[in-house]
Formats: C-alpha cells, sequence, structure tokens
C-alpha cells in the first residue's frame, strides 16, 4: 500500500514538472499536482487489483479528465491546462523504449530463433504502448465532449457579422 502511495506522490510531482514546462499560471500548479497522483493512484490502484494496464490507464484518464472540468471552473482556467499535464505521467515510456531496442536489435541479429522472439517482444511492446496512449487520449477527451453545454454551430463565435452599406 505504500509503494501505491509512493507511486501516486509521484505521478503528481511529474505532473508539477511538466506544468512547469508548459508554462500554466502558479494559481494551477496545486491541483494539477494532486491531480496527477489521484490519476497515478487510480491507475496504479487498479493495476494493483488485476485490472490490465491498459484499462487502468483509461480510467485514471477518465478521473483525470473530470476533475479538470471541475478545476477548470474554480481556478477560470481551460481544462486542457489541467487535464494534459496531469495525463503525462501516465505515458508508457518504458513500452516505447524497449520497442525501440527491440527494432535496434533486429538490424544486428542474424540467428532466427533470436530474431523472431525479439520480434515478437517489440510488437508486444509496441501494441501496448499505442492502445494505452488511444486509452489516454480518449479517457481525457471523453468527459470533455460530454459536458459541454453548447455546440459550436451554436456559439457566438460562430456568429455571421451582418454588414451594413
Amino acid at each position: 500500500m505504500l509503494e501505491l502511495l509512493l507511486k501516486g506522490f509521484w505521478s503528481g510531482i511529474a505532473a508539477v514538472g511538466f506544468a512547469i514546462l508548459f508554462n500554466v499560471p502558479k494559481r494551477t500548479l496545486f491541483p494539477i499536482g494532486a491531480m496527477g497522483a489521484i490519476g497515478g493512484l487510480v491507475k496504479f490502484g487498479l493495476m494493483y487489483f488485476g485490472v490490465g494496464i491498459v484499462f487502468s490507464s483509461f480510467v485514471g484518464a477518465t478521473v483525470v479528465g473530470i476533475i479538470s472540468i471541475q478545476m477548470a471552473h474554480l481556478k477560470n482556467s481551460p481544462p486542457l491546462v489541467f487535464s494534459i499535464p496531469g495525463v503525462i505521467p501516465m505515458v508508457p515510456g518504458a513500452f516505447a523504449y524497449r520497442m525501440m531496442l527491440g527494432l535496434i536489435a533486429l538490424i544486428q541479429l542474424e540467428d532466427s530463433d533470436t530474431y523472431i522472439q525479439t520480434l515478437i517482444d517489440m510488437v508486444n511492446n509496441g501494441a501496448k504502448m499505442s492502445f494505452i496512449l488511444m486509452s489516454l487520449a480518449i479517457g481525457v477527451s471523453m468527459p470533455m465532449l460530454i459536458t459541454r453545454k453548447e455546440s459550436i454551430k451554436r456559439s457566438k463565435f460562430n456568429k455571421e457579422k451582418k454588414v451594413t452599406v
């Protein structure tokens, strides 16, 4: 359980680091850190109970997306200011790294058995990475799309301007 809390804490720290890198307003740093920690706790908590990494990432990103809408109203900032840095710690960098190492190793291998095993591992890591990235994108954007109050067609920015002569 302590390991789970530590992963959540470090997810929050990583979210704040990326928020600083993206130059967000200072008033949003604490909520971003909290959202990163909550998203990390949800993801790693579900994985601890045996849920797959893809679905865990989806649920964690969805939680971050839902909280980002509320934080946007409280802090008068766009929801993306909160959701993107909060989700970045869940990006599957290890799978991407292993996939690239496998791709590089394929160039040097001559033994067919080792080549096939390396190819299988590379495709497996690439598929996991792709599905996790898709689940993060869908999970973080779905709450914003569902809770949108009006269509852009009825927005005040889409009104035709009357020209008088």
